[in-house]
């Protein structure tokens, strides 16, 4: 069985069930096609120098797996296509990020309003932890006068800082997944130079956001697992009495554990896009990631790194400003920023600073999930030939249409020239 599923077009109804519309009679002005689980018939691939003879007359199929002895075309011979935000042919570096900021700033009117109500739900989380804590600071203050607080004050100072915590994770993660399935079908369709709106993204989203959730929450277990089982052996020495040594070694386990955890987030790093473009299960999707990211483990983590790096640079600009500003408007800013007294800054420099939280936040997580998304289909093109179905989909005069009408240009189906 073939392990490369097609990428399941978004509105689309997933693969087997009724009411597809991916085939010749599709509307034009619909989203891509469904990327299903078919196979050419033997004998319509052709291992050829150039394009080969068209995919089979089944509607279009995003995906398909190029079998043995096919050949990607000479990319010099003639300007590639570019019917949305990316070439279709494999990116650089420089090519996948400015896809994902041209998918921004040309489709603003969908990207934006779901980065920004994103940022303003978990970065409003983050300003009420802030403060929460603020106020456990002041308790925990009022309790070093004395010499021996109860369990019980040190719980209540406790509380409300852990009950915060815990809200803000949950509301940060379900905020992020959302933004990122919503992202990811945007930007499924830039490739194609077609709009989605809201209700677009969100309709095609909202069927993957539990297999989604799960996905991060899983990614999250293993990470943590990874962690607690490196540190773990270092803690129980430290315990039972050899506190040098089991400090160092808790180090040692430490940093082979963030290791071990960097290598397999790369390799998963590109299940979250197989899972919500080709209708994928989680464990699935996982493996497909895997599949996709071999060989390229290097590459994978240069493009992720500096996009991180160049994430935190702007996200730095945006938000120093807002921090001067929050300090200066605070009551005893100046001062409670030089003593490093996190209580004395107030809620003026929460707000202030989270306000250019909001904005950054609402910037760049556009250009993180955009990175993720055009990565998983630059891995696809490479391997997968995938550029041809997305010129197919897209409508690119000369390429082979729904119905397998016309080859590339300059080759003939017979001859393969």
């Amino acid at each position: 069985m073939n392990d490369s599923p097609g990428w399941a077009s978004p509105g689309s109804s997933p693969s087997g069930e009724p009411g597809r519309a991916d085939g010749p009679g599709a509307p034009q002005d619909a989203a891509p096609p469904n990327w299903s689980q078919q196979q050419p018939p033997a004998g319509q691939w052709q291992a050829t120098g150039g394009w080969g003879a068209p995919p089979p007359p089944s509607g279009p199929v995003w995906g398909r797996q190029a079998p043995a002895g096919w050949q990607q075309p000479h990319w010099g011979a003639s300007p590639s296509p570019k019917p949305g935000v990316i070439p279709l042919r494999p990116l650089g570096i420089g090519e996948i990020l400015d896809g994902a900021v041209s998918t921004m700033r040309t489709y603003w009117r969908t990207v934006l309003p779901i980065a920004f109500a994103v940022s303003l739900l978990t970065q409003g989380a983050m300003v009420l932890l802030q403060g929460f804590m603020l106020d456990d600071n002041a308790t925990f203050n009022s309790l070093d006068g004395r010499s021996e607080p109860s369990l019980s004050e040190i719980t209540n100072a406790l509380g409300g800082t852990l009950a915060a915590a815990g809200l803000t994770v949950a509301i940060t993660l379900l905020g992020s997944v959302i933004a990122t399935a919503m992202l990811t079908m945007v930007i499924s369709r830039a490739v194609l130079g077609r709009e989605a709106t809201l209700g677009e993204a969100w309709s095609d989203a909202r069927p993957r956001l539990p297999a989604l959730l799960g996905l991060t929450v899983l990614l999250s277990l293993i990470g943590f697992g990874i962690l607690a089982v490196g540190v773990t052996p270092g803690i129980a020495i430290a315990v039972s009495g050899s506190v040098p040594a089991g400090l160092v070694l808790a180090f040692i386990g430490g940093l082979a554990a963030l290791g071990v955890i960097v290598w397999l987030l790369i390799r998963l790093s590109l299940s979250s896009p197989a899972l919500m473009l080709e209708r994928q299960g989680v464990l699935k999707s996982m493996a497909r990631s895997v599949k996709l990211v071999r060989g390229s483990w290097w590459r994978m983590l240069g493009i992720q790194l500096l996009t991180m790096i160049l994430v935190y640079i702007v996200s730095s600009i945006i938000q120093i400003p807002f921090a001067v500003v929050g300090i200066v408007a605070g009551s005893d800013g100046l001062s409670a920023f030089a003593s490093g007294d996190q209580a004395g800054l107030g809620w003026t420099y929460l707000i202030v600073t989270g306000i250019g939280a909001v904005i950054g936040s609402t910037i760049t997580f556009p250009i993180n999930a955009g990175v993720t998304a055009l990565l998983y289909m630059d891995q696809r093109i490479r391997r997968e030939a995938l550029d041809i179905e997305l010129a197919r989909a897209a409508g690119v005069a000369g390429h082979a249409d729904a119905t397998g009408g016309s080859a590339a240009p300059g080759n003939s189906p017979a001859t393969g020239g």
